[in-house]
């Protein structure tokens, strides 16, 4: 049995090289930033400030390796990077040691990797073969956008060679068409009675003090705005459970590595709902090309009665609408998420997809069986914390 190493050997620098698995620090920032401007879909998850900081600093995800797909056809020659797919071992993803490779976490819900949109059935191919040469069996994509451009082309490129994927859960969550008009939007997603509910909380707010809503998106206003968040997060019931952000130094030096650098470059945003001094919601928005990407958001629980996180994002719901820049939000939550829900009402495919990179293979089998005996046994485990939970 061949087990798959998170590293590569120095000196394999292109996907020509058999077995190329490259050290995701090791590809040139300027290129990973061209291919981001270049991608086929956006994924704000895996540019190249937010990736590299997860990669350095965050717990249990840092080390990962990268596929990448080149060319030289372009004008002067040069090498360009046209597709990126970082990935860690089968073994260390999920503690299952068959020949696998499976996407790197990128702390964020979604996992699509960049295609070249010029080049996008090269780059595909070429990490598809990158991945066979590296001594993987399969690719497991996890969190992929399965109706997007970028699964329609591996598709594709599948199909030449007589390979088809399986999908290994599939779901639904929210997500925001920005091209509408927000009242209209908010009015026919919550109703007269709720709007009207959620105006009466927002005037007990203003009792507290005028109520703002404040977007930091320079370095220096985001690296502030985000102390503010870190504080909200952990007094609430992530910090009580011991998952905020700030409760770990790694996760803590990840998140202000990587939204002061997104922010240089327009892709993070910061934004607060103050009652008079007090910031009583804040929420992490990333952004890529046309889409926005809600990452998380914290409360002051003292005001939990009057809906500080769903006020939060009535406000960002009209930010985003009125931003000609922006098409979509994607809320990066559960599919039953009870807040976000009700307010976005689109709804974005994404799952975990199998893809064998030889015909016939008889290890597939084994790696897919795998695969679904681990999700059997995760559910009855959800199944027992939520019984245990309703109890106490």
């Amino acid at each position: 049995m061949v087990e798959i190493a998170d590293r590569a050997p120095v000196g394999r620098a292109s996907v020509s090289d058999a077995g190329a698995l490259r050290p995701l620090a090791s590809i040139p920032l300027g290129q990973w930033r061209a291919l981001a401007e270049r991608a086929l879909e956006p994924n704000g998850y895996y540019l190249p400030s937010w990736e590299l900081a997860v990669d350095a600093l965050a717990s249990g995800r840092t080390g990962a390796s990268a596929l990448v797909a080149q060319s030289s056809a372009t004008p002067d020659g040069a090498n360009r990077l046209i597709g990126l797919m970082p990935v860690v071992s089968m073994a260390r993803a999920y503690k299952i040691p068959l020949p696998a490779l499976v996407s790197a976490h990128p702390y964020g819900t979604l996992c699509t990797p960049p295609l070249d949109h010029d080049m996008a059935q090269e780059a595909a191919t070429d990490l598809l073969q990158a991945a066979q040469q590296s001594g993987a069996h399969a690719l497991i994509l996890r969190e992929i956008s399965l109706d997007g451009a970028t699964m329609k082309t591996l598709r594709e490129v599948m199909l030449q060679d007589g390979l088809h994927p399986r999908v290994l859960q599939s779901q639904l969550r929210a997500s925001l068409d920005a091209a509408q008009e927000p009242e209209e939007l908010l009015r026919e997603a919550l109703g007269h009675k709720k709007l009207k509910e959620l105006r009466r909380q927002r005037h007990r707010l203003a009792e507290h003090g005028v109520v703002r809503f404040d977007v930091a998106r320079t370095r220096e206003q985001v690296a502030a705005a985000l102390e503010i968040f870190l504080r909200l997060e952990a007094s609430g019931w992530k910090g009580k459970r011991g998952t905020a952000l700030i409760q770990d130094d790694g996760d803590a030096g990840f998140i202000r590595r990587a939204t002061p650098a997104l922010a240089e470059t327009g892709q993070c945003e910061i934004v607060t709902l103050y009652a008079g001094d007090a910031p009583v919601a804040a929420g992490i928005v990333l952004r890529h090309q046309d889409r926005a990407f809600f990452f998380k958001l914290g409360i002051d629980e003292r005001f939990a009665k009057l809906s500080p996180g769903v006020q939060l994002t009535l406000e960002l719901t009209r930010h985003l609408c009125a931003d000609p820049a922006i098409a979509t939000a994607d809320s990066t939550a559960s599919a039953d998420h009870p807040m976000i829900n009700p307010i976005w009402r689109g709804r974005f495919a994404i799952g975990d997809v199998l893809i064998p990179l030889r015909k016939h293979d008889p290890v597939v089998p084994m790696i897919y069986g795998a695969m679904m005996l681990r999700s059997g046994v995760r559910e009855l485990a959800k199944r027992a914390v939520r019984v245990i939970r309703s109890r106490h």
